[in-house]
């Protein structure tokens, strides 16, 4: 069966989120920018109510993924504000200038986050040469990444994040996110192979075998 990973910016909806089956909780602020970094105010008392592993976004503002020294500093200190709440992993994305994976600051955040787990988010999306990238990411010690396979829609990316799926032979989880919905979540699990799903909707997951 799959995993269905929901992300929420509220206890609300993380309540409602584990009530309805979600295997696991991605924990932002600011959906509305895409999800931000939920800080200790939010990540603390989600950590007290979630029966489910909750992974927390570290993400500073909004825009791009290329991080300022001082940006990179506080992404550091909430990777162990995050660890040191108990949370399961958190969820980040560095690139470089140039648009490829920043492998040197993706490198000491995963170090800086054991025995937690690291996510790489759709960042991934923005690279030119994805099958490079997916081999930093590897080499960085990355455990998941989320992808919409390139494409503006997990729907989309199906074929490619199966692709990826096939490159990674069981190195990294790949994950498929960015628009799924109860309508199309079967087709995206069939034809990208993949056992874990993102969204920021509730729903069944069909036994696709």
């Amino acid at each position: 069966m799959a995993l269905l990973e929901v992300c929420v910016d509220s206890i609300a909806r993380l309540r409602e989120a584990q009530s309805k089956g979600a295997g696991r909780i991605e924990l932002c602020s600011r959906l509305d920018l895409g999800g931000l970094s939920p800080g200790q105010a939010l990540l603390g008392p989600a950590l007290g109510v979630a029966r489910i592993p909750v992974h927390a976004m570290v993400r500073p503002r909004e825009g791009d993924f290329a991080y300022s020294a001082a940006e990179f500093a506080r992404m550091e200190r909430e990777v162990e504000e995050a660890k040191g709440l108990g949370a399961a992993a958190v969820v980040l994305g560095i690139l470089a200038t140039d648009g490829r994976i920043d492998g040197t600051r993706t490198r000491a955040l995963v170090l800086a986050a054991r025995p937690m787990s690291v996510t790489f988010h759709r960042a991934f999306d923005e690279v030119a040469d994805p099958a490079a990238a997916l081999e930093e990411l590897i080499e960085a010690g990355v455990d998941r990444l989320l992808t919409a396979g390139g494409k503006g829609s997990a729907f989309d990316g199906r074929r490619r994040t199966r692709d990826l799926l096939e490159r990674a032979r069981g190195r990294i989880v790949v994950m498929a996110g960015g628009g799924i919905r109860g309508g199309n979540v079967g087709e995206i699990l069939a034809d990208s192979g993949v056992s874990e799903v993102h969204s920021s909707a509730i729903f069944p997951l069909p036994d696709v075998r």
